[in-house]
């Protein structure tokens, strides 16, 4: 009988779950403010993470910023200063989790305890797989991934003592596709989405509902790593319109954020479709853009 009283407010669960989604489409949500809160971004030199510093530089949060880049994330602080906001600078090797956990411990000294961080560090090494050195595919997990568990393990006592947070994982379309000569960099975005999800899941499990989540995945973002990007069916996007939809996604509380967002379509209805069909979807995109194939240079 129990079972039975689950499924019927289950039902009605989703039911309602779906006419809230769709009463939110034409009522604009409510932003929270962030002004006044530690907000920790790191690889903060450039692109994204530069970007997304300017966007709470404006709503008046506190900054501190890592990047392994000395010079790159002094530049952001300085355009981040001229804005209002108070910023901090920390030169950081994210792959490193003894150089994570220390410096997380002067922020705390230094600045106080952070109440948003945005896991935004990553790098990609395109190239088919046995061209892919090991030691790329180690940085890769390691800054990709690894990096998110040991930074936000160290920032998490004091939100859970307060009941209070937000961290933001910023993942990629790749965390639910796969695109060929980015193996590693795909199979890391996967785990970002997946630690995102998880640890969405355990915040509610604990009751920690203070503690809000946000992942982000866009598709092709001209950042520079990549060199050349194209694709015929998605626009390759530049860093200030992943930072806006970031921003956005934050002030509003939303889990996924996709951008564009009707990518989210999109991955829903590749779930549905044959092989074949997939096979032909990815011949029409042709996603190109420079790797080493063969220890050779080649668009692919």
């Amino acid at each position: 009988m129990n079972i039975i009283l689950d499924l019927l407010l289950l039902l009605i669960i989703i039911i309602y779950s779906y006419l809230e989604s769709l009463v939110k489409v034409f009522i604009p949500q409510r932003r929270k403010s962030v002004a006044g809160e530690i907000v920790l971004i790191t690889g903060a030199g450039h692109g994204i993470g530069r970007h997304t510093a300017y966007e709470f530089a404006k709503r008046k949060s506190r900054l501190v910023l890592w990047d392994i880049n000395k010079h790159g994330v002094e530049e952001t602080a300085a355009e981040c200063r001229k804005l209002g906001a108070i910023t901090h600078v920390f030169v950081v090797d994210c792959s490193n989790r003894e150089e994570i956990y220390d410096s997380v411990n002067q922020v705390k000294k230094e600045v106080g305890d952070v109440t948003i961080v945005v896991n935004n560090a990553g790098t990609i090494y395109p190239a088919d797989l046995l061209s892919t050195k090991d030691e790329e595919i180690t940085k890769t997990f390691e800054v990709n991934i690894l990096g998110h568990f040991w930074i936000t393990k160290a920032l998490l006592p004091a939100m859970m003592q307060r009941n209070h947070g937000h961290i933001v994982t910023v993942a990629s379309v790749c965390g639910h596709g796969v695109i060929p000569y980015i193996i590693p960099y795909c199979s890391s975005k996967f785990a970002a989405v997946g630690f995102h999800r998880a640890l969405t899941s355990e915040f509610e499990a604990l009751g920690k509902t203070g503690i809000k989540t946000s992942c982000v995945c866009p598709v092709f973002v001209n950042t520079g790593f990549t060199k050349n990007p194209s694709t015929r069916l998605f626009p390759v996007l530049e860093t200030n319109e992943v930072a806006r939809s970031l921003i956005d996604g934050i002030l509003t509380n939303k889990k996924m954020i996709f951008v564009p967002s009707y990518l989210n379509i999109f991955l829903t209805l590749e779930k549905f479709l044959p092989e074949r069909a997939l096979a032909a979807i990815n011949h029409v995109q042709d996603i190109q853009f420079e790797a080493v194939v063969g220890h050779k240079t080649k668009m692919k």
